[in-house]
């Protein structure tokens, strides 16, 4: 029994300290966003999964379709191995995600579909391949004044000031659609300052091609 108990407390500790991993396999059903997934497990239930370190644009912003897709391309459909620390406040498994040996949350970061999600990341490797993906412009880092959606949830769009304020103007107001745009300029801010995703109909990052050519 004295032998036993060492034991039996050491496990305790593992499981209750926030560092334990979970590690779970299973296929990718669904996919809601830039970095959220559904994922059947191999005991057939259902889990939603939270991509750890990451932060993909909204739906609304520019760039959120083309993170989604990017996701997708990668994991839809494919078997996946998640390792996970814990669960977040909405009930997620927040963790990473492997698919053929390729870790898919710093790929979407490499690839300009996501941010660093620095309130959480903590590895060092997140935070390199940003900055290579803003210094080659690849993804959502190709345009100007990208707002991290950790703002853009939080109405931060609002404190973005256009490059020219006299041609563009510091409202988000009045205008919907490219015919009303007068520069490219303008309709960049429109979409990537203010989140007039329609301005983006085919969801690679350029607003109204007609003027950005």
């Amino acid at each position: 029994m004295n032998k036993i108990l060492p034991v039996l407390i050491l496990l305790l500790l593992l499981l209750s300290h926030p560092s334990f991993a979970e590690t779970l396999e299973g296929r990718v059903i669904a996919i809601t966003d830039g970095d959220t997934i559904t994922v059947l497990s191999t005991d057939k239930q259902q889990v939603k999964v939270r991509l750890d370190s990451i932060d993909s644009p909204e739906k609304k912003q520019a760039f959120g379709t083309a993170a989604k897709k990017a996701l997708s391309d990668m994991v839809f459909n494919k078997q996946v191995v998640i390792e996970s620390s814990k669960i977040d406040r909405y009930g997620r498994t927040v963790g990473t995600i492997w698919v053929d040996g390729l870790l898919v949350n710093l790929e979407m970061v490499k690839t300009g579909m996501a941010w660093v999600y620095r309130k959480y990341a903590t590895n060092q490797a997140y935070y390199d391949a940003e900055e290579i993906a803003k210094s080659d412009k690849v993804g959502l880092w190709s345009q100007p004044n990208q707002v991290p959606p950790w703002d853009f949830r939080h109405g931060g769009v609002k404190n973005i000031q256009p490059q020219n304020t006299q041609q563009i103007g510091a409202a988000c107001q009045g205008k919907r659609y490219c015919t009303q745009m007068l520069s490219c300029d303008e309709a960049k801010y429109y979409l990537n300052g203010c989140g007039l995703n329609s301005l983006d109909k085919d969801g690679d990052g350029v607003p109204c091609e007609s003027l950005c050519k």
